[in-house]
């Protein structure tokens, strides 16, 4: 889960999408939402339009944002029996997924804004529907071919049983040409986006007991910390909002695309770090 906040206003007042994606078979939901939408109002979102449709998840993987890690969402986890898992320190890569999905989608709402007549919300259930139709080679098929067992009925397919008739020539075209429209600028994020991510992609390896530098920039303005102390069993995070970290550490351990560390600076960071070159 994730959101996407800074999209233009629309006439409903919404800023904001909140991206959240199933890790097994890439289906994707967005749902238009507020800068200001109460945590009550997102849980209710949650229910009506997530649980409601594919039920309780086993798990939930997102970012640190304020939205997850209130008490409200400590609550909810145990009203629906669901566990929220943090993702690593600094660079959450532990939700990918989303973030991936979020710079694509953003790419692809960039164009849709400006090729689109109305308001992105209205349009934003089918960006929704293209997405998860389009075929992943993360997974070999489109989302819904693998959450349904087939991929969905275009438009395009509507005149087979004389569906065209049914709901009106003018909808039927409009949908068809708003669905092509979509699908090539998701193809065009997505050729972006593999384009970038090989640009930087390097090959690192490390043994446990390497020496390394770390360099930890805050992350969206905020680093979390875990203080030492023998008396608390669990984890208790500290804002730090001032300068960069840097400093030696030894790997304990590698594998994975992440590397863990040892440190024994009185203030320890969170030891899981996700490999990055650029």
């Amino acid at each position: 889960m994730d959101f996407l906040f800074g999209l233009p206003r629309t006439s409903s007042g919404h800023d904001g999408i909140w991206v959240i994606v199933d890790r097994l078979t890439k289906t994707v939901r967005f749902i238009s939402v507020k800068a200001t939408s109460t945590l009550d109002q997102l849980a209710r979102s949650y229910v009506d339009k997530i649980m409601s449709q594919h039920g309780v998840p086993v798990s939930i993987v997102s970012d640190r944002d304020p939205r997850f890690t209130s008490k409200f969402w400590h609550s909810l986890q145990k009203v629906i029996g669901t566990r929220l898992k943090f993702s690593t320190s600094f660079n959450p890569q532990t939700d990918g997924q989303s973030e991936r999905t979020i710079q694509t989608l953003e790419d692809m709402l960039r164009a849709c804004v400006l090729q689109l007549k109305g308001s992105w919300d209205t349009h934003l259930p089918l960006m929704e529907f293209a997405y998860n139709n389009s075929y992943q080679s993360s997974i070999g098929m489109a989302p819904y071919e693998a959450l349904y067992g087939r991929p969905y009925r275009t438009p395009v397919c509507w005149n087979e049983v004389g569906e065209r008739k049914l709901v009106g020539l003018e909808l039927v075209q409009t949908t068809t040409n708003n669905i092509k429209l979509i699908r090539e600028n998701l193809k065009i994020a997505q050729d972006q986006q593999k384009s970038y991510a090989d640009k930087r992609r390097r090959n690192l390896e490390f043994q446990a007991g390497d020496q390394v530098f770390l360099k930890l920039s805050p992350w969206r303005g905020v680093f979390h910390f875990r203080r030492k102390d023998s008396r608390q069993k669990g984890a208790s995070f500290k804002k730090q909002n001032d300068s960069t970290h840097k400093g030696f550490a030894e790997t304990s351990r590698s594998g994975g695309g992440n590397l863990g560390t040892e440190r024994s600076d009185e203030e320890e960071i969170l030891d899981t770090f996700q490999l990055r070159t650029s």
